[in-house]
Formats: structure tokens, sequence, C-alpha cells
């Protein structure tokens, strides 16, 4: 199971299922369904930290990925039951750092990690742009938690 130190500051992001048509030729799950399952908890963070959807669509702004680094520590199989904590890393006045673990249920194996840099993006313009002031101050709080 997990120890306080990994977990400290994570949440729940995504829980799921590894489904057979998710396998691979050799009966694990593809490494393209990690990505999927880490990309659903990267957007349910987001919402939790104040960047969803709803708040996208009145501002036009969004979040774009740097760079995904992802470490493959343990197979999935058919029927496995997988959850993913995620937390922030870092903070800076355009991006985000953040770190996803997926354990399997119900032992607590730590299968995968992905770790991410993304952009705050204004879509319109197509470039980085800072957080406002307010949102910062919000993402900062929170790495002090």
């Amino acid at each position: 199971m997990p120890t306080e130190q990994e977990d400290a500051g994570a949440s729940l992001t995504c829980l799921g299922v590894a489904y057979p048509w998710q396998l691979d030729h050799m009966g694990h799950l593809n490494v393209q369904f990690y990505t999927v399952f880490f990309d659903q908890a990267t957007w349910a963070l987001f919402a939790e930290i104040g960047l969803g959807a709803a708040e996208f669509r009145a501002t036009g702004r969004g979040m774009a990925a740097l760079s995904q680094h992802t470490e493959y520590r343990h197979e999935v199989f058919a029927g496995d039951v997988i959850e993913i904590r995620s937390r922030l890393l870092a903070v800076s006045d355009k991006t985000l750092r953040f770190l996803h673990r997926m354990r399997r249920r119900p032992d607590g194996e730590l299968v995968a990690t992905s770790e991410l840099v993304a952009a705050h993006l204004d879509r319109a313009a197509h470039r980085a742009v800072p957080f406002p002031d307010a949102t910062r101050a919000s993402l900062l709080a929170r790495l002090r938690q």
C-alpha cells in the first residue's frame, strides 16, 4: 500500500478497469491506454484545482501538455482495477508540473507513474499566458497542503 509520503497532497483522480480490448499482443494493458487513464486523471485534477472545462470555456483559456514522462513498473491485465492519485509538484507563472501514480486495487501495487508539465494557454492566441493572480495564489496554496 502507498506510504503517507507518497500520497501527500494527492487526490483520487481516476478509477478504472482494464478491459480485454485494451490489451496488447502480449496480454497486458497497451501503453496507449495507460496514457488514456493518465489523461482522464489530468482533467479530473485540473477540475479539482479550479481549471475545469467551464472555466476554460468562459475565459478562452486552456491547458496544453509540454512534456510527459511515464514509467511502467508492473503489468496490468484484463479485469485489473486501477486507481490514480495525482498531486501538484510545482507552479510557475504559466505552467504546472504534476504527478500521477497508478496503483492496482486491492493490493496497492504501484504499476505506473506519469509526470507532466502543462502550460496555461490563451486558445485564441495559441500561446502560453500567465495564470490569473487569484488562480496562481490558489495553486500555490494547494502546493503547501
